[in-house]
């Protein structure tokens, strides 16, 4: 499911915003997705900022009473939040600014169907094939989209899992490393070595009988006998069989 926030101040727009959304709904039996409105900037920076809601898309107008939407924006930028942002407002003025903060679009009012439907049309094709990339993962109390590629390897310590990440870090996650490996299961690159580890295979740099040399450094050493399975599915990824 994708998340839609609408931020306006105008009730009636909101209500009218919403309506356009029913209908694209109604015609597009397939997507599936939530709308939820807000009336002010600062309600929905509150929430993003505490993490209790990740919208994939924001349609802000981007004069608000509490906060011009570009100024929203740019604090949502620095916060390192990437949400797709389109830009609602009845004069081209700030168009500029908006894409200083990369706003993917902007739309001049009155919004319509005729308008909005393409947009989301390509917005949303364009985030199925983002979200393939990434996986949701709770940290710390709070839900953090992952980049697929940034994970070295995932090692079983007791009843938790450590995530080992490309810039050095890792994160402790209190599922099973089984549930890890369904949740990696449709991304090719991930391999499972012994009961322990689950590596990906695009940050190994080589392997022997006795080891896999990862490209931060690490070396997983292999349960015995388990070499030529490793080798022949590190091959297989490699070698497209």
């Amino acid at each position: 499911m994708y998340l839609i926030a609408l931020c306006d101040d105008e009730v009636e727009q909101l209500h009218k915003t919403e309506q356009i959304f029913t209908e694209y709904r109604n015609s597009h039996s397939g997507e599936d997705f939530r709308v939820e409105s807000f009336e002010s900037a600062e309600k929905l920076l509150s929430l993003m900022e505490r993490q209790e809601y990740l919208p994939d898309l924001i349609i802000m107008d981007i004069y608000l009473p509490d906060k011009l939407g570009i100024e929203a924006v740019r604090e949502l930028r620095r916060m390192g939040n990437r949400s797709q942002v389109v830009f609602l407002t009845a004069s081209k003025e700030f168009a500029l600014d908006a894409y200083e903060v990369d706003a993917a679009q902007y739309l001049v009012k009155p919004l319509s169907g005729e308008k909005l439907f393409p947009l989301l049309d390509r917005f949303l094709k364009e985030m199925e094939e983002e979200r393939r990339k990434y996986i949701l993962l709770r940290i710390e109390n709070a839900l953090q989209r992952i980049a697929v590629d940034d994970i070295v390897y995932c090692e079983a310590q007791g009843k938790v899992q450590c995530m080992h990440f490309a810039n050095g870090t890792q994160c402790m996650l209190r599922i099973t490393m089984a549930k890890i490996v369904e949740m990696l299961s449709p991304y090719s690159a991930f391999m499972r070595v012994g009961i322990a580890y689950l590596v990906n295979m695009e940050h190994i740099e080589y392997l022997n009988k006795a080891e896999i040399q990862m490209d931060t450094g690490k070396k997983i050493y292999l349960p015995r006998g388990a070499f030529q399975a490793v080798r022949e599915k590190y091959f297989a990824y490699y070698c497209g069989g």
